[in-house]
């Protein structure tokens, strides 16, 4: 499964109802990472490849969207995107996203979908891994 665009509507719908709820309340399945784009943002376009590798790898156990900061920019707003590309880590239920701004090598993506997302160590690797900076 490619990379899944998202629009502001679609966020609330599958994701988070931040005009209903205040509480994080996660509404997918499966674990998630949000990529907060521009079209015209080179460290995006070199991440883009990278997530949607990602995507074909873990399909079944994570899911990709793409939100475009330029056309929601009601959304970008909400999550106080203030650089790009930022990511939101979106766990199982019942544990809360983390966000991080800047472009990412696909080891450290990797690292954080194994054990922040899927909650288990990368391959090789004995003891958690830094948090991403």
């Amino acid at each position: 499964m490619p990379t899944v665009k998202m629009t502001t509507a679609d966020f609330r719908e599958k994701v988070f109802d931040y005009e209903q709820e205040t509480d994080w309340n996660y509404k997918g399945d499966l674990p998630a990472i949000i990529d907060f784009y521009a079209d015209w943002c080179g460290p995006c376009k070199a991440v883009a490849p990278v997530l949607e590798e990602l995507a074909a790898h873990y399909e079944g156990r994570i899911v990709i969207y793409k939100v475009d900061t330029e056309a929601e920019q009601e959304l970008a707003q909400v999550f106080g995107i203030s650089s790009i590309p930022t990511f939101l880590f979106i766990p199982n239920q019942g544990r809360q996203p983390m966000m991080q701004p800047g472009a990412f090598p696909k080891k450290v993506f990797i690292e954080v979908i194994e054990e922040h997302l899927l909650g288990q160590p990368a391959e090789g690797q004995t003891e958690p891994g830094p948090e991403p900076a």
